[in-house]
């Protein structure tokens, strides 16, 4: 069995989660759902840290962002499907 490196919640989440120790760029991630323990493929753009966000989609300015079946935010700019998503492209609808 091959370890997964994201971990997705829920189907409409646009984020995973990753989950292995350091994650290249350029890296073919392997996406597991834990909502059914489906899986699915994407290629990280950036080297990104572990327990870190990962774009799943392509995600537009103003877009909510879904992790967890939840809406934790929203895009402060394009988001590419791959890249890293953390506070420098991501904010709270909190203030």
């Amino acid at each position: 069995m091959t370890i997964p490196h994201l971990l997705v919640h829920e189907h409409k989440d646009t984020v995973g989660v990753v989950v292995v120790e350091n994650l290249k760029a350029g890296t073919e991630m392997l996406a597991v759902v834990t909502a059914d323990n489906s899986s699915f493929s994407v290629a990280s753009r950036a080297d990104i840290p572990i327990g870190h966000k990962v774009a799943l989609k392509d995600i537009r300015k103003g877009d909510t962002i879904w992790k967890y079946g939840q809406d934790i935010g929203k895009a402060v700019a394009d988001i590419a499907k791959g890249e890293h998503v953390h506070v420098h492209n991501v904010k709270t609808k909190r203030w």
